[in-house]
């Protein structure tokens, strides 16, 4: 246990050391070389295109998961009116479970917003990317409020049982 707590106050003080020596070998002006516009062209260049497949890859997931949550309702939906025992509450559980469903693929747009906005952005992508983020983080905010009031008045619904 001594030599655990040791060896990760060690490690806790070279990682810091390590990082700073890097940067200053990175920093060090021993060849004069110095990154030209056509290689920050380039590296820009590089880096959109790399966004721009993250973001892509964000909001695949963001259908992915929508679309899942919504096969799913149905899929519950179907099944219940199908079955012999009908349950009251069913409707609700359906929403509440589409809802979170709704509230992660929210957030999974949120995060390609912000990527494709992320590289070299202008005041005018700033500002619709904070007017895109807010108008998501409302409605995710009152979904997500939603449903815990939902999954309250369910949990008090059983109690009362």
């Amino acid at each position: 246990m001594k030599q655990e707590s040791s060896r990760e106050s060690l490690v806790s003080l070279l990682l810091p050391l390590a990082l700073i020596l890097g940067l200053v070998l990175l920093s060090r002006d021993s060849e004069q070389t110095y990154l030209t516009i056509e290689s920050i062209g380039a590296l820009e260049r590089w880096l959109r295109v790399t966004v721009g497949y993250l973001a892509a890859g964000a909001e695949i997931a963001a259908a992915v998961v929508i679309g899942g949550a919504i096969a799913r309702g149905i899929s519950n939906y179907i099944r219940q009116f199908f079955s012999r025992r009908q349950r009251l509450d069913v409707s609700e559980v359906i929403r509440l479970q589409l809802g979170r469903g709704l509230a992660l693929g929210l957030e999974f747009t949120i995060a390609s917003d912000i990527l494709r906005s992320g590289v070299a952005p202008t005041r005018q992508d700033i500002s619709n990317l904070a007017a895109i983020v807010l108008l998501r983080t409302l409605l995710n905010y009152f979904l997500a409020r939603e449903i815990r009031q939902g999954e309250a008045n369910r949990l008090s619904e059983k109690i009362d049982l």
